[in-house]
């Protein structure tokens, strides 16, 4: 019998970026075949290409917000349907190679996200340091534990998670050097087709463009939404890149595009408001969402059994008089 061939994912590498290591936190995807390629732009267009099965990417940051390379792809340039999202802890670290000490440090390297995300400790410990832009944490890791490479000397660290470290020999100056504890990045799973079925604690994401740029036009698109109770987890604007001016608008909404709610929605939006980008129906990530799942799905056992209870007495009434 001829095996299955493994899935395979695409992410941006080099190993070791943060990326990877929400991806491998999927025991699905652990299982896949891995692909790493060098770009977020690489990514999406080799799914789109059906060169890789999903596309695994950063989407939206807790301090820095949306990742913009890869939302205005999915929005403007692609068809691709996310499938899933993970949620990860963001721990950056400041690291170098052996012998190098933090006075010695004149120039930082990293994703310009991740630098972004450490203006303060840059600022207090580093202040006279040139940040050099690298494709990704674990890009910048690798250049300066590279031996030859322009970055591989006594005057370059690397901002990059502690996976890096181990990876590319270097050895951690600062632990924890982000500016905000609590951040985390929203990671997406996308592919060409396909819609997840419904989990009872799912999130849709579309787009809408205007029909027309007139006084209350955003508010007729929100009110279909406040209409229906369904609650809104994001909300955002992005300039279409046709005319000054001209924006369309991203929402992030909970529950599925099977909920008959959600698509009454999305038809009257369509029909009556905006033209509709649909990017999919996909469970929501978070430490509740197993355990709101398994809620949900014992309050559906239980009204279908009340249901059936009821059904079950159809043409057994009493005898009329």
């Amino acid at each position: 019998m001829v095996g299955t061939a493994p899935l395979r994912i695409g992410f941006l590498g080099p190993t070791g970026t943060f990326t990877e290591e929400a991806l491998l936190t999927q025991a699905d995807y652990a299982r896949a075949e891995l692909v790493e390629l060098a770009s977020l732009a690489e990514v999406l267009d080799a799914t789109g290409r059906g060169d890789i099965d999903l596309g695994f990417l950063p989407i939206e940051n807790a301090i820095e917000g949306t990742v913009r390379d890869t939302l205005d792809s999915l929005v403007f340039e692609s068809d691709l349907l996310i499938q899933r999202e993970v949620e990860l802890d963001i721990h950056l670290h400041l690291m170098a190679r052996p012998g190098c000490s933090l006075d010695d440090v004149r120039e930082v390297a990293s994703m310009p996200v991740a630098t972004a995300q450490c203006r303060k400790f840059l600022a207090a410990t580093l202040p006279k340091a040139t940040l050099v832009a690298t494709t990704s944490t674990a890009e910048a890791a690798r250049r300066v534990g590279t031996e030859g490479d322009a970055l591989a000397s006594g005057a370059t660290a690397a901002i990059a998670p502690r996976l890096a470290a181990d990876l590319y020999g270097l050895h951690i100056l600062a632990e924890d050097v982000e500016d905000h504890p609590g951040n985390k990045t929203r990671f997406v799973a996308v592919a060409t087709r396909g819609v997840p079925t419904p989990t009872g604690h799912d999130r849709t994401t579309i787009v809408c463009f205007q029909h027309a740029d007139r006084p209350g036009s955003l508010h007729g698109i929100v009110g279909q939404f406040a209409a229906r109770n369904i609650n809104l987890t994001k909300v955002e604007s992005r300039p279409t890149k046709r005319a000054l001016g001209d924006y369309c608008f991203v929402f992030d909404l909970d529950g599925h595009v099977a909920d008959e709610v959600v698509a009454d929605c999305l038809r009257a939006l369509h029909a009556e408001q905006a033209d509709v980008k649909f990017l999919g129906s996909y469970p929501a990530a978070g430490e509740a969402g197993p355990a709101r799942r398994r809620e949900v799905g014992a309050a559906w056992r239980e009204a279908e059994a009340w249901m059936d209870g009821i059904r079950s007495q159809i043409g057994h009434g009493g005898s009329s008089r």
